[in-house]
């Protein structure tokens, strides 16, 4: 098969095709503007019902599409999606559950006739209480299926005929080959998305789709034909991104993980995660995002291919350790073989594929927002810094006991599609709004660890050891946002920081991490699940800080705190080894809802081998140490602040923004700003 260069990238030709068509996005224009208004159907129906309509009613207004060079299909037609307005007036134009992993293995195995056989079953032994999820369920099933079989007619005379002969088969059965397996999987994704399911990754790919790839080697199919199917699968991912962003464009969920252990120690990295990594390096586009799981085992070559990857600039692997995730997960309650068996569920929060319908990110707790309160509340009354020590405690512990107390009985909007391919909800009639999945825990994020130690280690040493500020002082200037106070602001800003393996504001930040797990993991919630604590932040290192006055680490008022798990941006470490010890001195099993550190890197340093191999040690150094999970940017300031001018010359610069890699020029200022705040390391 001919394969050409393309910028730089060794592609076939329809596969240099694909990729200019989606470059140019011309089809987003094409597109039928406007909505859909059940609410007259919808009125005085259940919730399942409602959403069954609502789900039913998107499909038979989407028209079946082809794009050029497109043997996948499955493309929005409509730019809006089917909503109601319930009796309070209420709009139900909020995406759905989401967050999570389908049972992808199961649905490849039964296709969805096996699946509407087992509802089928379960729904006739049933003793009528649960008849509404079963029929909502059946319905939605029904509904997509029927726009399979209308895509499949379409498809006759307007598709490449393998695409047809693909739909003659899937999704009604299960797939033969690897083609009909990526098939049947953009079928999902497409029906996923009409649900206004958001978020929904696409978990261990490289383990449910093996089969398919090792089947098609058997019959003779070459390595070289299906990889040019994995590159154009992956292609087919980046259409109609734009309809399904989260916070920004880019943060979609559509992220993917690589490898990992059984419970005997058995590497399941395979020739397929392989040609993921590969396929990713050469297409150079945001989505799929990979993830990695790795350990104190992982050969250090594939940490080399990894670190190719991070060398183009795409912001990933994101690295998960197997020695810290799967003991933590088992400490939670969770079985063993699920436990080996995590994804994460869209940036980093881990879950376990078609079992979980775990809201991952129900709440965060700020750390920078609970020692600015108890500082003014008690810092004048504390005569030793060891008593404010307890005050703080306190607060964390009150402020994780509030988030339980008004989250756990929270919900996922109803979704019988997405249930379908949930364990347990089939089983128990039970939609995940109903709390019907295996497990059903909630995860907080952990916020601003970094600058609420570096506040605390510079009130220790400003306060209580030099005594080159009174109490009353710092208040003052913290209260009047540093005005007047310059002096004492660069002082504190010399303070300790974490990233620097100073021990003085890490041992801080272990005692308030050690806090949130203690009055968080395990506590009940009203799914019959429990809560779990996490050191990540998505965007809330914007927005939980942005109207929170000025701390003692020198930070003034709304200025953004540093990402995840990661150092602040007005600490300034010594180097990327001292960073990686300062974030590995916990004991990162109790805070398993997720939270990577995230590095930046001066593209300078890849530039030669040794450069990557220092970087591949790095990471080796970090999973050693006993981190959970590391995501690294290969960023250059002077780039990015071009960029920010001239962004038609940057369209395809690629940053890693908190759980998720976007293209910079697309993201709001404030995220800009953050991402070339960061520390550029030198190896």
């Amino acid at each position: 098969m001919n394969r050409r260069s393309y910028g730089g990238i060794t592609l076939t030709e329809h596969t240099k095709q694909m990729l200019a068509y989606l470059k140019k996005a011309e089809y987003r224009r094409e597109r039928t503007p406007g909505t859909i208004d059940v609410s007259e159907e919808a009125r005085g129906q259940s919730v399942l019902f409602r959403d069954a309509l609502r789900f039913r009613v998107m499909l038979e207004n989407e028209t079946p599409k082809i794009f050029p060079f497109d043997r996948f299909g499955f493309r929005r037609s409509r730019e809006d999606f089917a909503y109601y307005t319930d009796e309070n007036g209420n709009r139900s134009n909020q995406w759905s559950a989401g967050n999570l992993t389908p049972d992808y293995k199961k649905a490849l195995t039964l296709g969805m006739e096996g699946l509407r056989s087992e509802i089928l079953e379960k729904a006739q032994t049933d003793d009528g209480a649960h008849e509404a999820f079963y029929a909502a369920a059946l319905d939605t099933l029904d509904a997509a299926l029927s726009y399979a079989d209308k895509y499949r007619e379409f498809a006759r005379n307007h598709a490449p005929e393998e695409l047809y002969r693909a739909l003659c088969r899937v999704p009604r059965q299960g797939p033969e080959t690897f083609y009909e397996a990526c098939v049947f999987l953009q079928f999902l994704i497409f029906t996923l998305r009409c649900n206004r399911n958001t978020h929904i990754g696409l978990g261990r790919f490289d383990q449910y789709m093996l089969p398919f790839w090792l089947a098609d080697l058997e019959r003779g199919v070459s390595e070289e034909t299906l990889f040019e199917t994995l590159e154009e699968f992956f292609i087919s991912l980046n259409f109609d991104t734009d309809i399904y962003q989260g916070v920004q464009q880019g943060d979609n969920g559509q992220s993917l993980m690589l490898g990992g252990y059984d419970l005997s120690g058995n590497d399941q990295f395979n020739a397929l995660s392989a040609a993921v990594m590969r396929a990713s390096l050469e297409l150079r586009l945001i989505d799929p995002k990979i993830n990695l799981r790795v350990s104190r085992k992982t050969p250090a070559e594939r940490y080399l291919l990894a670190t190719c990857m991070t060398k183009q600039g795409l912001g990933f692997p994101q690295y998960s350790n197997d020695d810290v995730v799967i003991p933590g997960l088992i400490r939670l309650g969770y079985a063993p073989e699920d436990a080996a068996d995590y994804t994460v569920a869209a940036c980093w929060e881990f879950t376990i594929p078609g079992k979980g319908a775990e809201i991952v990110n129900i709440d965060k707790l700020a750390f920078p927002n609970v020692v600015r309160r108890e500082l003014f509340a008690h810092l004048e009354e504390c005569d030793t810094f060891e008593a404010l020590m307890e005050y703080m405690k306190l607060g964390v512990a009150d402020e994780a006991g509030e988030i339980v107390g008004r989250t756990r009985e929270r919900r996922y909007p109803a979704s019988p599609y997405l249930s379908i391919f949930i364990e347990g909800c089939i089983a128990t009639g039970r939609d995940v709004s109903d709390y019907g999945a295996k497990y059903n825990n909630f995860g907080a994020h952990g916020v601003g660890i970094a600058n609420a130690a570096d506040s605390l280690a510079a009130v220790r040493e400003v306060i209580y050891e030099t005594g080159d500020s009174a109490k009353k002082e710092l208040l003052d200037a913290l209260e009047k946002n540093y005005e007047g106070y310059g002096a004492l602001r660069n002082r504190l800003l010399g303070c300790p920081k974490m990233g620097s393996d100073d021990d003085r504001a890490d041992g801080i930040a272990g005692i308030l991490l050690k806090t949130y797990a203690e009055a968080m993991n395990g506590k009940p919630n009203a799914a019959g699940g429990i809560f779990r604590a996490g050191t990540g932040s998505a965007h809330e290192y914007y927005y939980s800080a942005r109207n929170l006055g000025a701390t003692p680490d020198g930070r003034k008022s709304g200025e953004m705190y540093g990402s995840g798990f990661s150092p602040s941006l007005t600490g300034k470490p010594t180097g990327p080894l001292s960073c990686i010890r300062s974030f590995t001195k916990y004991d990162m099993t109790r805070l398993v809802n997720g939270g990577p550190l995230s590095m930046e890197l001066h593209d300078s340093v890849f530039r030669t081998d040794d450069g990557v191999e220092k970087v591949a040690q790095l990471v080796m150094a970090f999973i050693r140490l006993g981190g959970h999970q590391l995501q690294l940017n290969s960023v250059n300031r002077d780039v990015l602040l071009d960029a920010r001018e001239h962004p038609e010359a940057h369209r395809d610069l690629i940053v890693r923004v908190w759980g998720w890699s976007g293209y910079f020029v697309e993201l709001d200022k404030q995220y800009q700003e953050h991402i070339i705040r960061r520390t550029e390391f030198q190896v």
